[in-house]
């Protein structure tokens, strides 16, 4: 019996350390309870350990009933529903913060894009240059309006299509080009409008992700003949549902504006074929609540991306975006990565991502490959597209050789991960977690592949 005393303090210090459990104490080698602690925090989560992250991450979308209801509240209750005079308040205000004379609010981005090629006379016939590394809208809108897309393969460092292949594409059926600014990354614009000015070509900036970001202080969605934006409800301006085209052209803009409003006349624009894509007063109402904040949350986005940026730099494996050298701003609604497995022991990208979740970090594997997508083929062998096009512009197969993007396959398939934007609006802690949570699954990576 052993009749050593012990003081309070050291009696409860014995019996907490006991009743961290007994299994551990045989499982490990000395039965060490602090090398079994500091095994859990240094284990992957996949394996059993500790996750790194446990913050809430900040919800998307916002919204603060004192800050936001009360013009909403106005507008529900007045009985004013359709089109009115919040929606024009609203293209003045958005028009106001791009840079733009003119700003045309519509029921989603997608149909911003529509309408942007269709007032522009792209149709059938017509060849679009746009990104295999997108939205499904980028190309929808284009297939919509009658025309082929083809597409430039993707720069993997900025993950944009890459201007240096544009030229090589370009046909006699091409009729314009569609840059798209995926997660809020700039194109290289200044490139892209000097081949358009020479072939005489239209370009329409797919911004439906670029909210205020810049190139040497200009806007994104200012550069081309028209910009598109989008306002759906996982977008850095979330409506719920919404888009706008802006532009400085007064001529196009009537005619976006016939064409969205039954094709009526309006100012400088006869009338024409046209449909209804009129934006909600509500739709508004809740647009000019989230305004008022994104220039503060995007400042923030910018800050946490450039830090988290620094810290993923240091890790073997991890290439962050690469913003172009007259990016002066971006918009990060996703802040994309490049994963290679071989500096992670062959760990696959799946498993990695894997990992990297079950430590607390929501992310994902991105786009797939856009240039392959079976609603393309689906068009393609349409009875309209076979009234208007060649056999060899409509084969498949001769299609699909036409539009390789073998770096795009590469990214889409094997590299590309990105973290969604309401993450960078959390603290720099946040980003120092996340940064830990990779370190710890490259330490760990030879058991994660087992």
């Amino acid at each position: 019996m052993n009749d050593k005393k012990y003081s309070r303090r050291e009696f409860l210090k014995q019996n907490s350390m006991a009743g961290l459990g007994a299994a551990a104490a045989m499982a490990l080698p000395g039965g060490n309870v602090l090398n079994y602690m500091t095994r859990k925090h240094d284990t992957p989560a996949l394996l059993g350990g500790n996750p790194v992250v446990s913050p809430d991450w900040p919800e998307w979308p916002r919204w603060y009933p004192e800050k936001d209801e009360q013009r909403l509240l106005e507008v529900m209750r007045s009985g004013v529903w359709s089109r009115s005079d919040v929606v024009a308040e609203f293209e003045q205000e958005w028009a106001k913060t791009i840079g733009t004379e003119r700003c045309l609010a519509l029921v989603n981005g997608t149909n911003a894009l529509q309408t942007s090629l269709a007032q522009l006379d792209v149709g059938w016939g017509d060849e679009v240059i746009v990104s295999p590394y997108t939205f499904i809208a980028s190309v929808s809108s284009i297939l919509a309006n009658g025309a082929i897309p083809v597409f430039v393969d993707t720069d993997p460092e900025t993950f944009q299509m890459d201007p240096a292949q544009i030229e090589e594409k370009i046909t006699p059926h091409t009729k314009a080009i569609e840059p798209v600014h995926i997660a809020g990354l700039p194109c290289d614009m200044e490139r892209i409008m000097e081949i358009s000015e020479k072939h005489d070509l239209a370009v329409v900036e797919d911004a439906c992700q670029a909210w205020l970001a810049e190139i040497n202080g200009q806007k994104v969605g200012t550069f081309g003949h028209a910009g598109c934006f989008s306002f759906q409800n996982s977008k850095n301006l979330p409506i719920g549902e919404g888009g706008a085209i802006v532009s400085d052209d007064e001529e196009f803009m009537d005619r976006c504006y016939s064409y969205h409003n039954y094709g009526n006349p309006y100012g400088s624009a006869e009338g024409r074929v046209g449909t209804k894509l009129r934006m909600a007063e509500y739709q508004a109402a809740i647009g000019l609540a989230q305004l008022k904040r994104l220039e503060e949350e995007t400042t923030l986005r910018n800050e946490n991306a450039a830090y988290l940026k620094a810290r993923m730099e240091e890790i073997p494996g991890i290439s962050p975006y690469k913003l172009y050298p007259n990016v002066t701003r971006a918009a990060f609604h996703l802040f994309p990565f490049r994963y290679n497995k071989e500096e992670f022991k062959g760990l696959t990208r799946s498993k990695f991502l894997q990992a990297l979740r079950a430590e607390g970090v929501p992310c994902s594997s991105g786009y797939g490959e856009l240039n392959k997508q079976p609603f393309i083929k689906n068009a393609l062998q349409s009875p309209n597209f076979k009234k208007f096009y060649s056999e060899d512009q409509l084969n498949y197969e001769a299609f699909l050789e036409r539009n390789a993007c073998p770096r795009n396959e590469q990214l889409c398939n094997e590299e590309a991960a990105w973290f969604t934007q309401n993450i960078l609006l959390g603290s720099k802690n946040d980003m120092d977690l996340i940064a830990s949570a990779i370190e710890k699954i490259h330490k760990n990576a030879e058991d994660l592949k087992e």
